[in-house]
């Protein structure tokens, strides 16, 4: 255990990741996010996992870590529109695959009760030697698209000309980071600045109409 000031920090064997230098490339009005539980924005915490594994690993934590260590569990998912015989559904999918995020104020104790979790590859850190929090932009990012609840909404807009105009969701006033959309698939491919490398996710977006 190493301290640093008024935060701590478990050594870890892993050299995996840099998160801490990393930043949103895009703006956020502050002012739209919603108000977290006490202000905490510097506890969130991220695991790497197996992909397909986290909704089985985010449940055994949840029942295997006392909420007094772990505040909250959860993965960030989207929802997006797909086909099913004929017909168009609402269904909610995993927006970063293979990872699960935790909020928590004892990382210490954490750290002990995930090495009992089966299934976990590695935990990520700002140089590989600690487990420490993500950055404070990057939990406003998860909460201005996911809410409270983590899931990012189905967003609606027509294209004029080459132009994509969004006129709700959770796009509005983000089309900068539409970088390509499916019109077939109902989706749109943005791009973010998450564990300090870019990386494209989709989100649910309906066209509902298109002019020249």
């Amino acid at each position: 255990m190493i301290n640093r000031g008024n935060r701590r920090y478990v050594a870890l064997p892993w050299l995996i990741c840099n998160m801490l230098k990393a930043s949103l490339h895009f703006y956020v009005d502050w002012r739209s996010i919603p108000k977290w539980r006490n202000g905490m924005y510097e506890n969130w915490y991220v695991i790497q996992v197996r992909t397909g594994k986290e909704e089985k690993i985010k449940n055994t934590c949840e029942k295997l870590i006392s909420r007094d260590i772990l505040e909250e569990c959860f993965i960030p998912k989207c929802i997006r529109l797909k086909k099913y015989q004929g017909t168009w559904k609402e269904v909610d999918e995993v927006l970063f695959k293979g990872y699960v995020f935790m909020i928590s104020d004892h990382i210490d104790e954490l750290f002990n009760k995930l090495k009992l979790i089966p299934d976990l590859t590695k935990v990520l850190g700002n140089d590989g030697e600690f487990i420490c929090p993500i950055l404070k932009e990057e939990a406003i990012f998860l909460l201005k698209f996911g809410k409270e609840k983590h899931i990012v909404d189905l967003s609606q807009g027509y294209i004029e000309g080459d132009k994509i105009n969004i006129i709700s969701g959770p796009l509005v006033g983000y089309e900068g980071m539409i970088k390509k959309i499916d019109r077939h698939k109902r989706v749109a491919y943005i791009e973010v600045k998450l564990f300090d490398q870019i990386t494209m996710i989709q989100v649910g977006l309906e066209i509902i109409g298109k002019s020249s």
